[in-house]
């Protein structure tokens, strides 16, 4: 029997005519710039692009604009490290279905330090497995949050939590989506992983200088490089390296 998930966040929407001007960040990157209306899959929905394409910044501005804390964690969370989180949030519209979730949660990679060091502070650790996530390693606190804190029916907002994973472990995780799906749960997730990307049906954006596309999983980056590298790896490893040796040996005769 096909799962059917609910709806929660339909689109989001850049008001375009709010914004003074197109030349200052974040309104610069051109994936924000090309930006009018985003659908979102019911299921999975994946952000990619190279480094500064931009989807962690509108990740952020999504989440923000839910309500979540802008460092991560759920609606309750109530911190702030460092205010680094650009204004976009308050230049986007997110279309909402009629349905409203009864769980959510913001994990970030890059401040998933603070996050793990307020839910101490809260006392709360048992809705995480039962342990500081200080306690653990990078990876295993990552899967306790996904296993534990999670529960369904909910929002989930993950930038790059493939950060902390071994491949195995993100074959787990690709389990624990499948999961969130079946209970009726939507995702927006931005990842480099070639892995995580698989997961059946989903909808995949490309952010680059043109702006922000829709992109089949075989027509990514992520799939053809990986692909090639493992079918090819010696041949690629002679390429890479003989053209960083000559580049070497070029930049010493110059000195």
């Amino acid at each position: 029997m096909p799962i059917i998930p609910k709806t929660f966040l339909q689109a989001v929407r850049l008001e375009r005519d709010k914004i003074a001007s197109f030349d200052r960040y974040p309104f610069c990157i051109p994936a924000v710039r090309h930006l009018e209306r985003l659908a979102f899959s019911p299921a999975v929905t994946f952000f990619i692009g190279e480094n500064g394409s931009g989807k962690s910044t509108l990740m952020e501005a999504i989440a923000t604009r839910y309500g979540y804390n802008a460092e991560g964690g759920s609606k309750n969370f109530n911190f702030s490290t460092q205010e680094t989180h650009s204004e976009l949030h308050d230049y986007i519209t997110l279309e909402r279905g009629v349905l409203h979730p009864s769980d959510g949660f913001f994990l970030r990679a890059e401040s998933f330090y603070n996050v793990a060091t307020y839910i101490d502070q809260l006392g709360v650790e048992r809705a995480y497995g039962g342990r500081s996530l200080h306690g653990q390693s990078h990876g295993e606190a990552f899967l306790s949050l996904l296993q534990h804190r999670f529960q369904g029916d909910g929002v989930y907002l993950l930038d790059e939590p493939e950060a902390a994973l071994s491949p195995q472990r993100q074959l787990s995780v690709l389990t624990l989506l499948h999961r969130l799906v079946y209970h009726q749960s939507q995702l927006i997730i931005a990842t480099h992983s070639p892995i995580l990307l698989a997961y059946p049906n989903a909808r995949i954006y490309e952010f680059s200088e043109r702006g922000i596309s829709e992109i089949a999983y075989t027509d990514t980056e992520h799939y053809q490089v990986t692909r090639d590298f493992l079918n090819r790896h010696e041949r690629m490893l002679d390429l890479l390296i003989s053209a960083e040796d000559a580049d070497l040996e070029s930049k010493r005769r110059k000195d």
